[in-house]
This record gives C-alpha cells, sequence and structure tokens, in this order.
C-alpha cells in the first residue's frame, strides 16, 4: 500500500516542476498498473478540483468525507453520486468518520461510519487477547 497525505502538495502546489512531473508519471504508473501486481495507492487531498489532481480518474475506489460545497461530491466521488444520495456538504463538524464510498464496481455511494479506537482501548484489547503465556499442548510445564 502506498499513501499519500496531502497529495495536493505534490500534484499542484509543488514547487518544483521537474520533481512534480515525477511525481505525476509516478503516481499515475502506481495507480495504472500497480493494481496488477497489488500495489494500492491511497491519496488524501483537501481540494478536489481536477487542477489539483488532474489524475483522479486513475483511482478506482473514492471515499469523501465532509466537504464544502455541494459541487465538491462529484469531483471526489464522480457524476451523479449526489444526486444518488452522497450529500457530504450535510456531513456536520461532529460527524467524525463519517463518509461515502463509492467503489469502481458500483456506482452508488454508501454512507459509511468509521469507528474511533483510542491507544488506551488497543493496549486493553491487546492485554485481553495476549495471555502473557502459552502453553502448548504436549510441552513441559
Amino acid at each position: 500500500m502506498v499513501l499519500v497525505d496531502e497529495v495536493a502538495f505534490l500534484t499542484a502546489y509543488q514547487p518544483d516542476r521537474k520533481l512534480k512531473e515525477r511525481i505525476m508519471n509516478a503516481l499515475a504508473t502506481l495507480t495504472t498498473q500497480g493494481r496488477a501486481v497489488g500495489y494500492c495507492v491511497v491519496a488524501a487531498l483537501q481540494d478536489p478540483r481536477k487542477d489539483v489532481l488532474t489524475i483522479r480518474n486513475l483511482f478506482p475506489d473514492r471515499i469523501a468525507m465532509r466537504l464544502d460545497e455541494p459541487e465538491q461530491v462529484d469531483m471526489v466521488l464522480g457524476d451523479g453520486s449526489r444526486d444518488r444520495g452522497a450529500a457530504c456538504e450535510l456531513i456536520p463538524a461532529t460527524g467524525a468518520g463519517v463518509a461515502f464510498v463509492r467503489l469502481e464496481s458500483d456506482p452508488d455511494p454508501v454512507r459509511v461510519r468509521a469507528g474511533w479506537v483510542t491507544d488506551f482501548d488497543i493496549r486493553a484489547l491487546a492485554d485481553a487477547c495476549i495471555p502473557d503465556r502459552v502453553e502448548w499442548p504436549g510441552a513441559a510445564a
């Protein structure tokens, strides 16, 4: 998995023109040919305009969280997504984790909610699931 946070800096706001071109070529290669060999590219950005991420159509599966404007929904999820129910601009600021997902195989977006797991929760789960001592059948005590 290749995870790119704030891809807009790399694709639109990067001041070094040659570096920006190399980045765009690498992202285009990974998104078009990487799936065949098991690569997955996840890119996150806050500005969904086409001039910010010109290759957004190369990302087959898309997730949109709270957006500023209704027009941005179709920019992120694809044409007609807002008409199919993905009202991302109506997600409240208190709705952390709420998003709409559109998969390549289905044009209809689905509302999802990611759970919040704290560090304390993770430690408690690990303590409960990982015994202090593993006893193997037939092993000497």
